[in-house]
C-alpha cells in the first residue's frame, strides 16, 4: 500500500502534473526539485515517489513539503514503470510532465510545453532539446540532428519508430491520452519510455519538438545504458508489439519490420561478442563473420584477417571494444538509438 506525504491543496488548480521518480537519487534529488520551483509556470504539482529505494528519499523531500504542490509516496519496489504509474494516479492535471530525480529543468520548461499540447490537440507528446552533464568528457546537447522526416517540429509515428525524431525523457503529454493507452507497461523493465512513446502515437496525431534546451539530463556512471542486450530486447519488445497491435496495411509496417531485422541482428552481434568474452572464441568469431554487415570499415576487415590467424587475439580486442560501447552509450544520442529508457 502506498503511503502519502503532504495530501494535496485543492485549492490548487494544477495544469501540469510534476512526476519524479527518486529511486536511489536521494543525494540528487534536491537539485531535480529546485530546478521545478524554478518554473515560470506556477500552476503545477507534483509527486515525488520512493518505490524502495536503499537511500533516505523521504529525507531528501522532506524540506520540499513545505511547498503545498509537491507531495512524496512512498510504496514498495515494483520498477519505474509501476512507480510512475502509482505517481500519476495520485495527480489531477491534465498534463503530465516526467522529471527523473537526478535531471533539472530549466525555468521555461512547463511554460513551452503546456501550451503545445493545450492549443493543438493533434499533439499526442511534447518534447525538448536538453543539456547533458555529469559522466561526460564534455558537456553537450542531446540532440543535434535534424528532427523526423518532415518540418522538423512534428514527428511521426513511423519517425519515432525508425528513430528518425527522437525523445527526450522529460517530455509531457496528456492524461487523457496516457489513461486510453493504458500508462506505461509494468512488466517492461527497458525501453519502456520508447513503448509509451509509440502507444500514444498510435492514437493518431504527432510528436512535437521544441527546438530550445529546455532540460537538464545528467549522466550516471554504471547506468542502464551499459547494457547494450538489455536494451535492444526492450526495443526489440516494442517493435513486436507495435507490428502486433497495428493493421497489416498500416503505413508504419515497413519500417516496424525493417527495425525489428535490425535489431535482431544487433542482438546477434551483441551475443557473439558475449560468447567471445566468456571464451567461446571460435563460435563468437564464426557468428561475428556471419554478421559482417553490422562492421564495416579497414579496422574490422584487418582484425577478421589477423583473427584467422591469432583467434586468441579477439578476446583482448573485442573487450576493448566492449568498454569503449559502454562508454558511447551513456551518451544520450546513442542511448535513444537504444532505448527510450533513461541511461
Amino acid at each position: 500500500m502506498a503511503k502519502v506525504a503532504n495530501t494535496p491543496d485543492s485549492s490548487i488548480s494544477a495544469r501540469v502534473a510534476v512526476i519524479v521518480p527518486a529511486y536511489g537519487l536521494a543525494h540528487l534529488l534536491g537539485e531535480a526539485l529546485a530546478s521545478l520551483q524554478t518554473q515560470t509556470l506556477t500552476e503545477w504539482e507534483c509527486v515525488v515517489i520512493d518505490d524502495g529505494a536503499p537511500d533516505d528519499v523521504a529525507a531528501a523531500v522532506s524540506p520540499f513539503l513545505r511547498d503545498p504542490r509537491i507531495h512524496f509516496i512512498a510504496s514498495g519496489n515494483h520498477g519505474v514503470s509501476a512507480a510512475r504509474n502509482t505517481a500519476i494516479a495520485a495527480t489531477t492535471a491534465p498534463l503530465i510532465a516526467l522529471l527523473d530525480g537526478d535531471d533539472r529543468l530549466r525555468p521555461g520548461y512547463l511554460a513551452a510545453m503546456a501550451p503545445v499540447l493545450e492549443n493543438d490537440l493533434s499533439v499526442r507528446l511534447a518534447t525538448c532539446n536538453a543539456l547533458v552533464f555529469g559522466a561526460v568528457s564534455r558537456e553537450r546537447l542531446c540532440f543535434t540532428r535534424y528532427q523526423g522526416s518532415g518540418d522538423g517540429v512534428h514527428g511521426s509515428l513511423t519517425d519515432v519508430l525508425d528513430r528518425g525524431f527522437s525523445v527526450y525523457i522529460g517530455t509531457t503529454f496528456r492524461r487523457s491520452d496516457f489513461n486510453q493507452v493504458g500508462g506505461f507497461n509494468e512488466s517492461m523493465t527497458h525501453s519502456e519510455d520508447l513503448d509509451l512513446w509509440v502507444r500514444l502515437l498510435e492514437l493518431g496525431g504527432n510528436a512535437h519538438y521544441v527546438d530550445r534546451v529546455l532540460g537538464e539530463y545528467r549522466v550516471r556512471p554504471h547506468s542502464v545504458s551499459d547494457n547494450p542486450v538489455r536494451l535492444l530486447q526492450g526495443n526489440l519488445r516494442v517493435y513486436l508489439g507495435a507490428q502486433k497491435r497495428l493493421p497489416g496495411d498500416h503505413p508504419a509496417q515497413p519500417v516496424i519490420a525493417a527495425m525489428i531485422e535490425e535489431t535482431r541482428q544487433a542482438l546477434d552481434f551483441e551475443h557473439a561478442l558475449l560468447r567471445i568474452a566468456g571464451g567461446e572464441i571460435a563460435r563468437g568469431l564464426s557468428d561475428l563473420r556471419a554478421l559482417r554487415s553490422q562492421v564495416e570499415g579497414p579496422v574490422w576487415t584487418l582484425s577478421f584477417a589477423l583473427w584467422r590467424i591469432m583467434p586468441g587475439l579477439a578476446r583482448p580486442m573485442l573487450g576493448w571494444r566492449s568498454e569503449a560501447r559502454a562508454r558511447k552509450a551513456r551518451r544520450p544520442a546513442l542511448a535513444a538509438v537504444l532505448s527510450g529508457a533513461k541511461p
